[in-house]
């Protein structure tokens, strides 16, 4: 049971950081707060790399580890606001949870693991083995993984623990992400004439229909399937007033399974496509990934392709060490997965770097209006994340 002190201390670091507004792309109110924070808690190195994220480490007083807590600081919009029972960026205490956007996702685990670990440095000094680090990731929202390669370019960790929320759960793999644009281009013609042109959205359709057939990818040791959602869908001109449409956009989500590969996961797309062109000499379409890019607060534009992979990783005697801290404390964390895209797609997924996922709350709390975290939840995560440290660095 976490004590009363480090309990208000967690719930007001966390009020702070709500009523600092962060959207992606406009963190730096957020960064500097968690900074501040850091550095007068004993991390003496507290730096902001080229796209914003925050870096902030200690060394302990004896070798060991590399251990790097990854929390984005970026949240989704509120743009709904008006539905909210509370204003999204006012933290409310009420029913036992605290209201507000970022609060499940996931500036609840940015300032659960803050304190523990400024707990965890009042205790030992740096009468510790090895290194702690935190990296306070801006643009996840948009693009999970590609800022934590700079992060990784700066730390190099061992280990990283994703503050991404687990139910109190340990997370040990995770889905990963892809957005599919399929393309139809066809031939104008006013529509009182169809015959003459090409429909690029009637061929859209058609090859929708055929895509969204497609069953499936399977993984037992996945949490879930590789489903395919379709997104979006765009016919130029538009509005099309008495024009056949000569251009047609879908774009499709993809969750990804461990040992797919960009090429094996459009392969069964194209094979669609191949296989209808073949049948309408009319027909012209294409499929490829999304590529985006976003401005950050300093200047510096994120640019990468929107295939964010998956990976999974068997508990080890690391792994069984944590979950037994955390047990001793009298909780009883489960080796599980989570089933949507975290950072932990480039560490692990790319990276290869041993990875787990542990945060308060609950996936389906992200991203919804009324986002709240459970105080109870909140405040065993700072005594699970200290159980962690003890684990790892002791």
């Amino acid at each position: 049971m976490l004590n009363e002190t480090l309990q208000t201390e967690v719930l007001e670091l966390l009020k702070q950081l709500i009523a600092s507004k962060s959207l992606s792309g406009a963190e730096q109110g957020t960064v500097e707060l968690l900074k501040d924070y850091l550095y007068r808690n004993g991390f003496p190195v507290a730096e902001v790399d080229r796209y914003g994220s925050l870096v902030c480490g200690v060394r302990g007083s004896r070798p060991g580890r590399r251990i790097l807590f990854d929390g984005h600081v970026d949240t989704v919009p509120a743009d709904n606001a008006s539905d909210w029972t509370t204003p999204p960026f006012t933290p409310v205490v009420r029913d036992g949870k605290l209201f507000g956007r970022g609060t499940c996702d996931m500036k609840g685990a940015d300032a659960a693991f803050a304190v523990a670990a400024a707990a965890y440095l009042r205790e030992v000094g740096t009468d510790f083995a090895g290194e702690l680090w935190y990296a306070g990731v801006v643009q996840e929202e948009c693009f999970e993984g590609v800022c934590a390669k700079e992060v990784d370019r700066r730390v190099k960790p061992d280990l990283v623990i994703i503050g991404e929320a687990s139910e109190g759960n340990i997370k040990l793999s995770q889905r990963g992400r892809a957005e599919i644009v399929l393309e139809t281009f066809g031939k104008p013609c006013h529509s009182a004439n169809p015959e003459k042109g090409v429909n690029a959205a009637v061929a859209m359709c058609r090859l929708i229909e055929r895509i969204s057939a497609l069953p499936p990818t399977k993984d037992s040791r996945m949490q879930g399937d590789g489903i395919l959602v379709l997104t979006d869908l765009h016919s130029e001109p538009y509005p099309g007033k008495s024009v056949v449409p000569h251009y047609c956009k879908a774009t499709f989500d993809r969750r990804i399974l461990v040992d797919e590969t960009r090429e094996s996961v459009l392969a069964p797309i194209q094979a669609i496509i191949d296989e209808q062109m073949r049948l309408d000499p009319t027909l012209r379409a294409k499929v490829s990934y999304s590529e985006g890019s976003a401005v950050c607060y300093t200047g510096e534009t994120v640019e990468a392709e929107r295939f964010f992979a998956a990976w999974h990783q068997e508990p080890d005697d690391t792994m069984r060490a944590v979950r037994a801290a955390m047990q001793a404390r009298g909780y009883d964390p489960q080796f599980t997965g989570y089933r949507f895209c975290t950072n932990g797609s480039y560490y692990a997924g790319e990276a290869g770097i041993q990875t787990f996922g542990f945060g308060p709350s609950c996936e389906e709390n992200a991203h919804i209006i009324d986002e709240a975290v459970p105080l109870e939840e909140l405040y065993a995560t700072v005594d699970c994340y200290l159980a962690a440290l003890h684990a790892l660095l002791d």
